[in-house]
Formats: C-alpha cells, structure tokens, sequence
C-alpha cells in the first residue's frame, strides 16, 4: 500500500469542509487533484469514503474509522517536523560532549555556561573523564563527540587533530641545570601518576610506557592519584616526581617551587576533536564542538610551546 501524506492531508480536509472545491482552496490545489488524491485513497484501500452527491459530502463508515488515524499519522509528521526545526534553530534538543578531564586548563571551564548563555533552551550534557574513556564513550554512542588528548583506540572514529601540547618532566628535587630527562631516568624515578582510574589507558602515560618497553624498562608509579592537583602538591612537597602538559605548567595554579624539563626525546600531547565515524553531529552539538574548537585554539594562540595543528 502506497497511501502518502498528502492523500490523508486531502481526506482530512474533504472530511472537515465537506467539499473537494474547498479542499483544494485551502492546500492549493485544483479541484480535480483532490478529487484524484482521493480516488487513489479509495482505490488502495477498496472502500469509498464519500457518498457523493448534493451539497455536502458524507462520510461513509470508513472514512470515520481512518479519520483518527489519519490525524494521527499528520500529527506525528508535524512534530517531527517541529522538532527538527527546533533543532537546527537550537530551539531545544540535548547535546552531549566529552571535554577533557584537565579542561579549566585549556580556557574551558566556561565552556557550559557560554553555550548555555547562547542557546538557553538546549540541554547540555558534558563528561569529563580520562580521553581514553571519552573516546569509548563516542565510539559506543553514548557521548556524541568530543574533545581528547591523543593517542586513543581509533576503531570506529574520525579524529581531527587540533593541536599539541608539550609534556614536561616535573620535579622539585632535581636541580634546576640538569638538563633534559631522559626515559632511563624517568624509569629510575619516583614517580606520583594521577588518572588512577584509566591508569595505562591514560593517552599520556601510554606514550610514556611505550618508550620505556622499547628501552627494555619498567615503569611503575610509587604513587598514583586521580587529579593532576593532588600530584603536583605531592611533587611540591618533595615526596615525588610527575608528568605535566606544559599548558598545566606555565598556568597560575602550578605550585611556586616545582620546576620542569623537557625530555631528551620530546614528547607531546595531541588534543584533537573526535566523533563517530560516517555520523552526522546533531545541530546542537556541532555547535558546542565549533565553540569548544574556537575557545581551544584561541587559548592556543596566546601562549607558546603549543603547535596548532589546523
């Protein structure tokens, strides 16, 4: 059966005005369109639904049994019309993205109440645990896109890079003209790890643990901790050393007294927007992702030893 939307809309209409003629007036259409929208209707279905003749058109029994369903399925049509159009105006709908768990750092921190300020009538939704978690969360549905440090399991995403972020060897015991550290060194270490949850699924210390392996080296922390803060008081007190992206160490809130080097072999963090590969954003979120973009680089630009990658 190949009943459409405009043969019911037609129906309806005869139904309610009692005429083809007025039918037609109101959807601007010539009398012998309706006429056709509703013999085709007839045909399909193998009853009339008017008994022509006089004035007025009655209805016969089945045009009142299709009636409410009739209104039924044009009512479900205009609101999900509605609905979209309310989307795309940012009229309503939820978004969902992923920020990064250290994300005051990165001039985000205002990222919710901007958008919320912009488009008060859409729901928001931001997570903001370890990137590798983030990532699983987008490649399984559950978060629409959002923003990581690289690298993560690519199965089932597109990735876009943004920028990098170098990563520094902190410390408060190592002397200030040591130089830069080596993995070997880093390996000797006592070292306070924070993200104890994701643990070596962190993108950072997977980077770090790969150069070790290929040295032939353990690494294990003598502390781990869920937040960079609490790893940076423990390395200010002297109890151990970390790691930091340079954009958490040049940052009004690292402690007075910590001081950091690069590593012999340069290591950097990559940030880099991520969504589900071959979906379309709804309008809500791609927007929050273009403003999330924009804040991120424009932090970027405004201090060194970051390389935008865009």
């Amino acid at each position: 059966m190949a009943m459409t939307i405009a043969q019911l809309r037609a129906f309806l209409l005869a139904l309610e005005l009692g005429s083809f003629t007025a039918a037609a007036s109101e959807l601007g259409m010539t009398q012998a369109s309706v006429s056709e929208l509703i013999a085709r209707l007839e045909r399909e279905l193998g009853v009339p639904l008017f008994t022509r003749g006089g004035r007025r058109l009655v209805p016969t029994a089945a045009a009142v049994e299709l009636r409410p369903h009739a209104e039924q399925a044009i009512g479900a049509i205009r609101n999900g019309v509605e609905t979209v159009r309310s989307l795309t105006a940012l009229e309503g709908g939820t978004c969902t993205f992923g920020v990064l768990r250290n994300a005051a750092y990165y001039a985000l921190a205002d990222l919710a109440e901007t958008f919320h300020y912009r488009h008060p009538n859409v729901r928001v939704r931001l997570t903001g645990i370890n990137s590798a978690l983030v990532a699983r969360s987008i490649a399984r549905g559950e978060v629409e896109a959002g923003l990581v440090v690289l690298p993560v399991e690519e199965n089932g995403l597109s990735i876009r890079p943004l920028f990098r972020d170098e990563v520094l060897y902190a410390s408060a015991q190592r002397p200030a003209s040591a130089g830069a550290v080596t993995i070997d060194e880093t390996a000797d270490a006592k070292l306070v790890l924070y993200d104890a949850f994701a643990g070596w699924d962190d993108p950072t210390r997977r980077q770090l643990l790969e150069r070790a392996r290929l040295r032939g080296l353990q690494l294990e922390p003598a502390i781990e901790v869920e937040h960079v803060e609490t790893a940076l008081s423990l390395v200010a007190s002297g109890a151990a050393d970390t790691i930091v992206s340079r954009t958490i160490a040049e940052s009004d809130a690292f402690p007075e007294g910590i001081r950091t080097f690069p590593f012999a072999e340069p290591m950097y963090d990559t940030i880099a927007l991520v969504q589900r590969e071959g979906v379309v954003l709804s309008p809500a979120t791609q927007r929050l992702a273009e403003l999330a973009e924009r804040m991120l680089l424009e932090s970027v630009s405004e201090h060194g030893g970051r390389t935008p990658l865009v």
